[in-house]
Order: structure tokens, then C-alpha cells, then sequence
């Protein structure tokens, strides 16, 4: 599976991003698709993920409430869309594939920044 990344961009404090991340290779009906994010200086952390064929979604709290994960399978690719933006989602996004589960990846996109100013 390759992924590509993209739709990062500089925005202010409460406004909105959506990230794509396109997938292709092989079929995508046994993975989950997930974000994660890193800021200057810190780990990577998880943000949410989605099983490509429930739709079935999982969010971190840092994004319940403010982030949307989705997939449309037809495109192969997944988003999310970002509201309420602060400055602390500033990062590095990646996307990544995980073969029936959400908690471990065995594909990686390259990452995509989002920064968000105050």
C-alpha cells in the first residue's frame, strides 16, 4: 500500500483544514486508515482512524469533538477534516495503514504540515 498525503497549509487560530490521504496498491478492505501527528520536539501521537469497510471510527480526545475522519472508497481515500483549529495541532501529519487494527501500521505516508497561528 502507498499513501500519499496532502492538504496541509498555514490557518489560524479556529479555522478549518481537510487532509487527504490517497491510497493505492492493494485493496484497503482489511485495514484501518489512521492519522497521526508530530509536533516540534515531541512524539508521535495518534489522532483517529477508520475501518475502510465499517467506517467504523476511532478519535483521540485531543480530536473527539473537533476532527472528522472519513473514507470514500471509490477514490481510495481518506480525510479529515479538522474545525476549531488552535495552535497546539500545530505538526506534522502522517497517514498510515494498519492491517485489521488500529493500533499498529504497517504502511506510511510522508507527512504534511498544518500550521496553525494564533
Amino acid at each position: 500500500v502507498q499513501l500519499q498525503a496532502s492538504g496541509g497549509g498555514l490557518v489560524q487560530a479556529g479555522g478549518s483544514l481537510r487532509l487527504s490521504c490517497a491510497a493505492s496498491g492493494r485493496t484497503l478492505s482489511n485495514y484501518y486508515m489512521g492519522w497521526f501527528r508530530q509536533a516540534p520536539g515531541k512524539e508521535r501521537e495518534f489522532v483517529s482512524a477508520v475501518n475502510w469497510s465499517s467506517g467504523s471510527t476511532v478519535y483521540a480526545d485531543s480530536a473527539r469533538g473537533r476532527f472528522t475522519i472519513s473514507r470514500d472508497g471509490a477514490k481510495k481515500t481518506a480525510y479529515l477534516q479538522m474545525n476549531s483549529l488552535k495552535p497546539e495541532d500545530t505538526a506534522v501529519y502522517y497517514c498510515a495503514a494498519g492491517y485489521r487494527t488500529w493500533k499498529k501500521y504497517d504502511y506510511w505516508g510522508q507527512g504534511t504540515l498544518v500550521t496553525v497561528s494564533s
